[in-house]
């Protein structure tokens, strides 16, 4: 997994009132907790947007205090009408413990199913992992090669070394399904529909 930088500033107050000055300031109230202790900070806006909207999962490496710390990002907290971030939690990494994240899905393969005019239809956009930080990847590729329209794949489908997922073996990644209904009638053929009657013509 790949691993970003990100600079933060030590929160001197901690509540809503602060919290508000902050983001009117266009810088998100973040904490980091797992290690010894929990630690407030903020980071700029713009910056964390950039990093959040990418499609690979990622270690972020956070400066604080000029001190350096490996976390990954537990929860992302938007608001309901602006889409503005409000709140980001981060989890501090210790190496020889395992760590839950969701990491994206990226699809590849062709699918006949598709090809004779069915449709992908994904359900996930991310798997929930418990692993080792060495251990995770950037994203999960879901092969749809050789899936017929009805097929699916299903997350007791995905094997990845030293990774556990954690979601229902059951729950459907994506699938093929129908896009339209097609009826070909061939005439003479049995159980072929009878063709509309021509109009009479007018006297």
């Amino acid at each position: 997994m790949k691993t970003v930088s990100l600079s933060g500033s030590l929160r001197e107050n901690v509540g809503k009132k602060d919290a508000k000055k902050h983001r009117r300031e266009f810088n998100v109230p973040c904490v980091m907790y797992g290690g010894k202790e929990q630690v407030h900070f903020v980071a700029e806006e713009k910056v964390l947007m950039k990093m959040m909207h990418t499609p690979v999962a990622h270690i972020f490496e956070l400066t604080i205090g000029g001190h350096k710390h490996n976390t990954i990002v537990q929860d992302v907290q938007y608001h309901p009408v602006t889409d503005r971030m409000l709140h980001v939690d981060f989890m501090e990494i210790i190496p020889e413990k395992p760590v839950t994240i969701g990491i994206p899905i990226k699809v590849i393969g062709v699918a006949p199913g598709v090809l004779r005019g069915g449709k992908l239809v994904k359900k996930m956009r991310k798997l929930l992992v418990k692993a080792l930080v060495q251990h995770l990847p950037d994203e999960i590729t879901v092969s749809i090669d050789g899936l017929e329209i009805a097929d699916s794949v299903k997350v007791s489908n995905m094997v990845l070394e030293n990774v556990t997922f954690l979601d229902p073996p059951t729950s459907v990644i994506l699938g093929i399904r129908t896009a339209r209904t097609v009826v070909e009638e061939v005439p003479g053929a049995e159980g072929a529909a009878p063709a509309a009657a021509a109009p009479a013509a007018k006297k």
